[in-house]
């Protein structure tokens, strides 16, 4: 059984406006997980899963191409700025630990890290990564305050197999999939993270810390999508999540990825009956693969459905995605762009205040107020620039005269009264 502390709970509980047993119901059956590390000083908990509404995630972190802290602490700014839920720090390059601590101190959102990412880069080598090294990460990053990690735990003998036998267009394209892969097979021996779950468990445990049980076969591309390797993933996740509930560790799976339209929605209940309606975690997905420059729109599509269809925790994706590093306003449109397909399933989930949001806005429409519909906006900043462009107050920019909304208001309505 999971065990949080009642304020958590009913903090939780208050921001989803559903009952505070609601939540605790759903961490006991692990359909809901709440991300808060008692060692995160200001993080403000939140709830993910089934019920609540559908949260957002933002990836920032440096590369070799920019390893600036102030860059970063940038680009944290602006994503919570557009409301993104959560962060995860995937840096490869400079002082990790000290790029890390600066992204948990000036956080007030979870955040979430890959330790095997840090472990490949101080070995030097990927193959040269030792198990003490990768644990003592993973309990470095718990003690540091993150709030979830992504932990590869399905990449192994068994799952590489797979991938053997029925070879992809695109192979593996997840970053912490391939480092497993490459050290499995140049040291022939089982993925420690597979192997040792239950140390794993244990860091987990003592530190309050949620596992994000990565897609290291997530689909690359649509034509390598829902095949044998990732369903052979998804079936360890499952079976290392009905291991996790038992040692009382809060569980998320993550999921694809590129995947066609007409099969998203059958990934979707696949995962949640496999992991036995843990929460899922979506990157995208990505109903197509030639929009480059353009797959926030890309993965806001597949998002919508997704969320409709019962996903969780969606990953945004930015405009620059598949080409180069994301720029502060890549971040801010990839933000906007995933909470606008959060939004759209969360409607039709039934999520408690979706459709009232939506109500609110269309009665302000309908009465040519302004200054309610930029307040309601999702994006607030961008209505305001938008009208102010054209302002006009009695009738919208684009109708003038002719605005529906004015004639029915002057002819309409008085004929109802």
């Amino acid at each position: 059984m999971i065990k949080c502390e009642e304020a958590v709970i009913s903090e939780v509980a208050s921001s989803e406006r559903v009952a505070p047993e609601f939540i605790s119901e759903g961490l006991k059956d692990g359909s809901i997980v709440i991300l808060g590390n008692p060692l995160h000083k200001n993080v403000k908990p939140i709830g993910i899963g089934r019920g609540i509404s559908t949260k957002v995630n933002a990836n920032i972190g440096t590369s070799e191409r920019c390893s600036s802290i102030e860059f970063e602490l940038k680009k944290l700014e602006v994503a919570v700025g557009a409301k993104a839920d959560t962060v995860m720090d995937l840096s490869t390059s400079g002082d990790l630990k000290e790029i890390r601590r600066a992204i948990i101190s000036a956080s007030p959102v979870p955040v979430g890290t890959v330790p095997i990412y840090e472990a490949a880069v101080l070995a030097g080598d990927i193959e040269k990564m030792s198990e003490d090294l990768i644990f003592d990460i993973i309990e470095d990053h718990a003690k540091d305050g993150v709030d979830f990690m992504t932990v590869h735990c399905g990449v192994n003998f068994e799952s590489i197999g797979r991938l053997k036998s029925d070879p992809r267009v695109m192979d593996v394209v997840s970053r912490g999939g391939a480092f497993l892969i490459k050290w499995i097979l140049a040291n022939k021996e089982e993925n420690p993270l597979y192997k040792k779950f239950d140390v794993l468990l244990d860091i987990a445990k003592k530190y309050g810390v949620a596992l994000s049980l990565g897609d290291g076969m997530r689909p690359g591309c649509i034509a390598d999508a829902t095949d044998r390797a990732q369903i052979q993933e998804l079936i360890i996740l499952g079976q290392l999540t009905e291991r996790a509930r038992k040692a009382g560790v809060q569980v998320i799976i993550e999921g694809p990825g590129h995947v066609p339209f007409n099969e998203i929605e059958a990934n979707i209940k696949l995962a949640k009956s496999i992991c036995k309606g843990a929460p899922f975690y979506v990157l995208g997905p990505l109903p197509t693969d030639v929009a480059v420059g353009h797959d926030h729109i890309t993965g806001a599509i597949g998002g919508t459905l997704a969320a409709a269809a019962g996903a969780d925790f969606l990953c945004y994706v930015t405009p620059s995605e598949h080409l180069g590093l994301p720029d502060l306003e890549d971040v801010r449109e990839g933000v906007i762009a995933t909470r606008i397909a959060a939004h759209a399933g969360d409607i039709v989930k039934g999520v408690k205040g979706a459709a009232q949001w939506d109500l609110e806005m269309s009665r302000a429409r309908k009465s040519l107020n302004w200054e309610r519909q930029i307040e309601l906006a999702l994006d607030p900043e961008k209505a305001k620039k938008m009208h102010e462009k054209n302002k006009s107050e009695n009738v919208c920019t684009m109708c003038g005269k002719y605005c529906s909304m004015k004639i029915m208001n002057e002819s309409f309505k008085p004929a109802l009264e």
